[in-house]
């Protein structure tokens, strides 16, 4: 059967979030199954394995909607996207899309790296749910990322097709465990600065954490950087303004915990992340979050800095600090490529054996 995983999502450069679940994802799968992958610049190599490939047009061009076209020549059995917006007008093999999460309805501001014309048709595509249900019930069988998502499909009758999920995963992993007295009085914060992710609830709850110190490791604007400084006491902020993935893991290892304030999510690949170093994660009470982190996290009200100053001062007890290290270690063990490529592997393939 010849499978084909579309990696035009690929960011040259440097990984985001659709980047990495490709690249990890695909590289996993192989080890299971002859792939193709299909690219639409060569510089995406450089992110993705050693494989087998075709170069077809990006999914911002114009030929998008009959991309089906490029692709027949190919000859595949069935094809993966890790969205749900690839084109498949005209297509002659069966197709899964992805849908990772829903969380722009209900915060409609698009990424700022879009540019601006992709940045208006996402405004206008969220409007309403109906052009999402035409795009998903195109496949043959939908992935979502997490049982939080497709809870919210069944509920909005996203789409007539199967979902399976497919989940996310992450590991920093690779050295020791940092034991409870040698981490460091500080707070890690993995994300941009939209205001869904309110991050300035974080920045008041300084002001009931004194001697801890709150790095914000994502890049930052001049205007994030002067808003969350001013509501913070003076020096307990530390920009990072886009940590690398090396500086990233030194930080989060030694950290007391992982904070996040998000009021939605769609996943929360942080969390894993800090899981995969052992570090506690302190989060607000919302359910991804809950499916992400179990009994291994500690939540909080997102509106309260009361709130997240009391779940830290929890971890400032070294037997409390120990026992959640050690069940955010143990929690990471959910989060894996290998089980993911599994479950899609078995899903493509009774996909493509549908079509034969």
């Amino acid at each position: 059967m010849k499978i084909v995983f579309d990696c035009r999502y690929t960011r040259p450069g440097r990984h985001d979030g659709i980047s990495r679940y490709t690249a990890n994802l695909v590289e996993a799968l192989a080890r299971r199954h002859d792939v193709t992958m299909l690219i639409s610049d060569h510089r995406q190599l450089e992110m993705l394995p050693a494989l087998p490939w075709e170069r077809v047009s990006p999914p911002t061009s114009i030929r998008e909607p009959f991309l089906a076209r490029q692709v027949n020549r190919i000859r595949p059995d069935v094809v993966f996207s890790p969205m749900q917006t690839m084109g498949t007008f005209g297509r002659k093999y069966r197709v899964v899309l992805t849908i990772h999460d829903v969380i722009y309805y209900a915060h409609r501001t698009p990424p700022r790296n879009l540019p601006t014309p992709i940045r208006l048709l996402w405004r206008l595509y969220h409007l309403s749910w109906w052009p999402q249900r035409f795009l998903l019930n195109r496949a043959d069988a939908v992935v979502t990322v997490s049982e939080t998502t497709a809870w919210i499909m069944r509920e909005h009758r996203l789409t007539r097709r199967p979902v399976t999920i497919v989940g996310n995963a992450a590991d920093l992993g690779g050295g020791e465990i940092v034991p409870p007295g040698e981490r460091e009085r500080s707070l890690v914060y993995m994300g941009s600065y939209m205001p869904y992710k309110n991050v300035e609830t974080l920045a008041r709850a300084m002001h009931l954490l004194p001697g801890y110190s709150l790095h914000l490791m994502s890049r930052e604007t001049p205007e994030d950087r002067e808003r969350l400084t001013a509501l913070a006491p003076a020096g307990s902020i530390v920009f990072h303004g886009g940590a690398s993935d090396e500086e990233y893991r030194g930080v989060l290892a030694r950290a007391t915990a992982l904070v996040s304030a998000s009021r939605d999510e769609g996943f929360g690949i942080p969390l894993v992340e800090a899981m995969s170093v052992g570090t506690p994660v302190v989060v607000s009470d919302i359910p991804i979050f809950r499916e992400i982190g179990g009994d291994a996290a500690l939540y909080f009200d997102a509106t309260s800095p009361e709130d997240v100053a009391s779940a830290v001062h929890m971890l400032e007890d070294p037997d409390e600090l120990g026992r959640r290290s050690a069940a955010a270690a143990e929690r990471h063990s959910a989060f894996s490529w290998e089980t993911s490529a599994d479950a899609l592997l078995d899903l493509l393939l009774r996909v493509g054996e549908g079509r034969r």
